[in-house]
């Protein structure tokens, strides 16, 4: 159910989309200003040879009529083609490197920043929607360079040169030639401006489906298992099948810009040579002016075409560019600033971790057809408590009463509604959040372990840490046997989301990544859910030592893990409603001593 609730969440929502203004992807192309100046220059000397070309073609003409020397005018005019073909692919690749560029530039500042959103910003999307940003959205940033803007420039040239010298020749042709042009304009101007959105669109479309692709793979066993592949494999058809509608529509708009384009080149070329051949049988014109007319036309139309595809590339980017743009606009989870002001880490009182009156909810799903009026949902309500410096600690309750939210707060994933949050006697918001987690080792319940190696999994909070220190902290948690059984010791593969090992033992490999950093305060969630008897006594053995001269919080439901705790806190509804040693619970909290029964232990 959970699975299919996230995808109508995706297709349900409304496509209200951000916009970009082509000033956002200005410091984009300014990046490569060096590139982007000798491209220019290379622009306007292709223009300059694609203008004279025509000229050189009359002269030689003329002198064909006359008689003259045609050595020197067909030796200028081969110089003239080879320039502008060595300048052309020289001035491509100026721009395929700018362009490639554009992209790296984009990707990187995606990659930089979607690591460092705050926590809430991935609860509201969806992984695979995120990764298309960074893979299909920024690719259509190639194209503003590489098919727009400078061959719009070089355009330019050509056009208003062609046009001087077209009124030069004949002002009469020149007048028939502009009335074309400026309909076929008109025309593609209104069609044009729909390029955009579609393009919007139709990459909102394909980040659906990279969600749903991401969603598919990330649980395929349970799909697998479930006999739900079809299902599957039909809503991310489904989302294809969207994206590829989307795409036709672009095609459609493209495709009715490519004729419109043709048909004012080709009548013109029919009203220019049907009256420029009358004027050339009357005497009013020569036969040389007309051909240079004509190749001028063809000329100033080329660049108009070039213009339309650079303003058609130019929305399909500005399209793309609005949905990296909605990314690098989020806020950070924190500034430099903000980590540069804060105070260190300082301890003020015998308190390690204090919680006064704080409440706290979750932000509200997005809005769909199926849920228009989402609304927050609270999870605690006005909890307090105190854990000395050193103590051990163990959070109880039933599921969903608020334990593992608790953790996020500590560790400042997000802020708390109300009330106020004390580490060592400050005010968790006065501390940055890279010195407050500096002294936090926090195990997630789902105990999530990287593609990679064992080594790789280990060094992620303590890149610095020898061989030596990787192999003790795995012998401390029992992972020894993990590290023998492949002769490529830590450099052994894990497997995507660590499938290679098992469950208990990608709890103890995310345990040892915590215990590597030595941290003062040591967060475990559900540590020993997946482990056996056997392993969960050598678990809590190893617990035990790592807790000296360390505060422990522990959250368990097994009891029998947490019995000799300095002090357990228990949670019903978000609420604290019972704090003590087991003894004083069981004598004094109704919904502990029913755990406890449950487990055996009163």
């Amino acid at each position: 159910m959970s699975m299919m609730g996230g995808r109508a969440r995706g297709r349900g929502a409304k496509d209200t989309g951000p916009k970009a203004k082509f000033s956002q992807l200005v410091p984009y192309l300014l990046e490569h200003k060096p590139a982007l100046w000798i491209a220019m220059g290379l622009s306007v000397l292709g223009a300059a040879i694609s203008l004279a070309q025509p000229l050189v073609v009359g002269q030689v003409i003329t002198a064909v009529q006359k008689g003259g020397n045609l050595g020197p005018l067909v030796f200028l005019l081969v110089t003239v083609i080879l320039g502008s073909a060595v300048s052309g692919g020289f001035m491509y690749y100026v721009l395929a490197k700018a362009g490639e560029g554009v992209v790296f530039s984009a990707r990187q500042k995606l990659a930089h920043r979607l690591l460092k959103l705050p926590i809430h910003e991935y609860d509201l999307r969806r992984t695979g929607d995120l990764v298309s940003r960074v893979g299909s959205d920024t690719t259509l940033l190639r194209a503003v360079l590489t098919q727009g803007l400078v061959d719009a420039v070089g355009g330019i040239l050509i056009f208003v040169g062609s046009l001087i010298a077209m009124a030069i020749i004949d002002p009469l042709l020149l007048g028939l030639t502009l009335l074309m042009v400026v309909v076929a304009i008109a025309s593609i101007a209104v069609t044009a401006r729909q390029v955009r959105s579609a393009t919007t669109k139709a990459q909102q479309r394909v980040g659906d489906m990279s969600a749903a692709v991401d969603r598919a793979l990330s649980a395929v066993r349970t799909i697998r298992a479930a006999r739900a592949e079809h299902r599957e494999s039909q809503a991310i058809v489904t989302d294809a099948n969207e994206a590829f509608k989307q795409g036709v529509k672009i095609a459609r708009i493209n495709a009715m810009i490519t004729p419109i384009a043709g048909l004012a080149m080709n009548g013109a070329f029919i009203v220019v040579l049907g009256v420029g051949g009358y004027r050339v049988a009357t005497g009013t014109t020569s036969v040389a002016s007309l051909i240079t007319f004509i190749l001028l036309m063809f000329q100033m139309i080329r660049p108009l075409g070039q213009a339309f595809g650079a303003y058609s590339s130019v929305q399909s980017g500005l399209g793309a560019l609005a949905r990296i743009q909605e990314i690098l606009d989020v806020p950070l989870e924190e500034t430099e600033t903000e980590a540069r002001n804060s105070a260190k880490v300082v301890a003020v009182n015998e308190q390690a971790i204090e919680f006064k009156d704080v409440s706290f909810g979750y932000a509200a799903p997005p809005e769909t057809e199926e849920n228009p009026n989402p609304e927050s949902r609270e999870v605690l309500h006005k909890v307090s408590f105190q854990i000395k410096r050193g103590a051990r600690v163990a959070l109880v309750g039933p599921s969903g009463s608020g334990k593992s939210t608790i953790f996020s707060l500590i560790e400042r994933f997000y802020e708390p509604s109300t009330g106020e949050i004390f580490m060592d006697g400050q005010a968790v918001t006065s501390i940055s959040r890279g010195a407050l987690r500096s002294q936090i080792g926090y195990v997630e319940q789902d105990a999530p372990v990287l593609a990679g190696s064992l080594r790789a999994n280990l060094m992620i909070g303590s890149p610095e840490a020898t061989d030596e220190q990787l192999t003790a902290v795995l012998a401390e948690v029992n992972l020894t046997e993990v590290l023998e059984r492949d002769k490529r010791g830590l450099d052994a593969e894990v497997g995507e989301n660590g499938i290679m090992l098992s469950g208990g033992e990608r709890q103890r490999l995310a345990i040892a990544r915590a215990l590597l950093s030595a941290p003062p305060i040591l967060l475990l969630d559900e540590s020993t859910s997946s482990l056996d008897g056997l392993n969960e006594q050598r678990m809590r053995e190893a617990i035990d030592a790592v807790a000296k001269n360390r505060t422990l919080l522990v959250i368990a439901h097994r009891l029998s893990t947490v019995v000799d705790s300095d002090q357990i806190i228990v949670l019903e509804h978000g609420k604290v409603i019972g704090v003590g040693t087991h003894s004083e619970l069981v004598e004094s909290t109704p919904l502990y001593k029913k755990l406890a029964k449950q487990q055996l232990l009163v």
